[in-house]
Formats: structure tokens, sequence, C-alpha cells
């Protein structure tokens, strides 16, 4: 196995990518840990531990984390419908805090991609206005409330807005202060701003690649920059936010999101009580009672008739997913700076040397 393990560097360093993070941890300590490849193609500067890339929907994990914290607190029930923490909505069903973070609410998932602006209009931007639009655009069910799952981003945005209801402060704030500070991770770790641009890795679209050449209907044109944003094969993406913190605003590390990880594999976790964490892993039903391969904030994957939880994430120039193998006692994550790449194959054929 360890002759195994010794070529995994040199398999991930043929992958097509730009640049790269891979690591694998049990409870107690990393496994194995692989940086690879540019961070910045032109500049020739290579990837680091240090170097922070966009998480995208790997955030859905991080916000379901919190909503189940502040269940835990007696800050919330998660069978109350949202009406009674978000006003002025306007979905006419009655839908239940359970269904959004099991992703069965019915709400609609117009393409997201759009969804986002430049680093440098950060500042001024307005993300309750941005909502409040999404909302009067889409303003009907796809589904009634607990028929099947279906993916919405709108999903995770509301419980953003939740948990800035019940706790009082920034959704961004609470996760820093509940979520990040007992996992003792920092700021240039996991968060939702760049803060040191020098150390954050630049996003890339394949040269030669279909989404290119429809890059246009799916991102915004000032994302994708000019001719000259090309680097060799590659385009850089602008350095952007998405519009929703909550459903897809993280930023960092491959190590930052490992610390997480490692919390939830331990049998105590810092974060979550015993009965909690069971209820955050528990595979949900819709309202025929027929299961879906999804908990309170985790999708469910089989690989080898290994059974794990995963979240993955991807946008404009970034792509990343990261694992947690119960069983085994094993987690793993992966990062790259490129927009189409299937992390899920990779750690196929690269996670099994751990514990197979």
């Amino acid at each position: 196995m360890h002759d195994q393990i010794n070529g995994i560097g040199a398999q991930l360093n043929k992958l097509d990518i730009p640049g790269i993070q891979y690591i694998v941890m049990n409870s107690n300590q990393t496994l194995y840990e692989y940086m690879g490849g540019w961070a910045d193609i032109a500049l020739q500067k290579p990837m680091q531990a240090s170097t922070t890339m966009m998480a995208y929907s790997q955030t859905k994990t991080i916000t379901a984390a919190a909503i189940l914290q502040l269940y835990e607190k007696g800050k919330l029930d998660i069978e109350h419908n949202i009406d009674l923490y978000i006003s002025g909505l306007p979905y006419r069903k009655p839908i239940t805090i359970r269904q959004l973070l099991s992703q069965t609410s019915g709400l609609p998932n117009p393409i997201p991609l759009k969804w986002a602006h430049l680093a440098e209009e950060h500042q001024q931007f307005d993300e309750s206005g941005a909502l409040a639009r999404i909302l009067k655009d889409h303003p009907d069910l796809s589904f009634e409330p607990g028929e099947k799952y279906q993916y919405s981003n709108i999903s995770y945005w509301l419980l953003g807005e939740v948990i800035e209801k019940v706790s009082g402060i920034k959704y961004q704030d609470y996760v820093r202060q509940y979520i990040f500070k007992p996992l003792l991770i920092s700021q240039k770790e996991l968060d939702y701003t760049i803060l040191d641009p020098k150390h954050h890795a630049k996003g890339y679209l394949a040269k030669y690649s279909f989404l290119n050449l429809v890059k246009g209907f799916l991102l915004e044109k000032k994302l994708t920059g000019n001719k000259s944003s090309y680097e060799g094969n590659w385009l850089h993406l602008r350095s952007h936010y998405l519009n929703g913190a909550a459903f897809g605003g993280l930023i960092g590390t491959a190590r930052g999101f490992g610390k997480f990880l490692q919390d939830q594999l331990k049998p105590t976790s810092v974060l979550l009580g015993g009965e909690t964490k069971k209820l955050f892993y528990m595979q949900q039903k819709i309202n025929n009672g027929d299961l879906i391969d999804m908990t309170l904030g985790w999708h469910i994957g089989y690989f080898e008739n290994v059974r794990y939880f995963f979240k993955e994430g991807g946008g404009g120039g970034f792509h990343s997913e990261m694992r947690i193998y119960p069983e085994q006692g094993v987690a793993s994550i992966i990062m790259v700076n490129k927009t189409n790449f299937k992390p899920r194959k990779v750690l196929d054929r690269m996670d099994k040397e751990f514990f197979l």
C-alpha cells in the first residue's frame, strides 16, 4: 500500500488542471497531502497549502452545520415553516427548514453561474437586494414541498437568512464565531472574503472546451475578460464573489476544510452534540416515505460498496469535493482551480488506497 500511495502524486500530476490541493486524513492526523501545479499560470506561482480557492457549494454543508447548532440551542425548530423566520416570501405552500436542508422544498433552481459580482464590487454589493430580485423573478415552486428531491441554491440562500434572523448577527459572522473559531480555523484558511490576493489562486476555464464556447450564456461577461485574459490554453476568470454567501460564498484551503472534516470524524464533535450530529447524517425521506440520497446537509454516495457523505462545489474557475467515510474513519478533500473538472472520478480512484 505504501508504494501505491507514493504513486498518487504522480497520478494527480498528470491531471489536466492548472493547480490542485488534495488531502486525506483521519480524526487525528493527515494521512496524505499533495499540492501541485500552478496557482497563477502567467506568473508561474506554484499551488501551495496556503493558497485559497473558491469552494462554492461546499459552503452549504457549513451552513447546514450552523442551522443544526441553532436547533440544538433551541433557537429554531427544523420542522417549523420558514415563514416564521422570513417574511415576504412569494411561495404559498408551507416549506420547512428540514425541507430546505434536504433539498426537498420545491424551490426552483435557475442557473446560478451569473449570480456573481467582481471582487472590487464586493464592499458596495447589496446581498439582500440581490436575493429579493431572485425571489421576485422566480416566485413559483417547481413541485409540492416534500414531494421529491431537487437541488436548489435558493434553499440555502434562505437558510442564511434564517441564521441571521435567529442569531441576531450576520450569517458570515455567525459561522466565523461558532463554526470556525471552535475548530481553530483562521480566516486565512476559510472565510467569505479574499483576505490576501497574493495567496489566492486564479480561476481558469480550459480554452479548448465546450464550456468556453458557451460561456457567454452562463457567465457574466465581466468575469471572462478579453483575449488578453488567456494564459496559454487557459482563460483566466477575474476574481469574484457569489451573490449569496450561505449557498456558495466560502473561500479557503483544503487544510481549512480538513479541520472541519476531522471534527466530524471524532467520536465527540466540538460543533454538534451526539444526537444533533446523528441528525446531520440521517438519510432523509420524501412525503411518500421513500429514502433519498441526501441528509440534512450532505449527499450520500457509494463506491465499491463503501458508503460516504460528500459535498461538491463548482463554478467559474474552481471545483472541489469533500468526503467523509464514517465506517472507515477517513475523510478527503480535493480543490482545483479549473471550472470543468470531475472530482468524483478522481476521488474514487485515489481515496480507496486508504481503506480498501
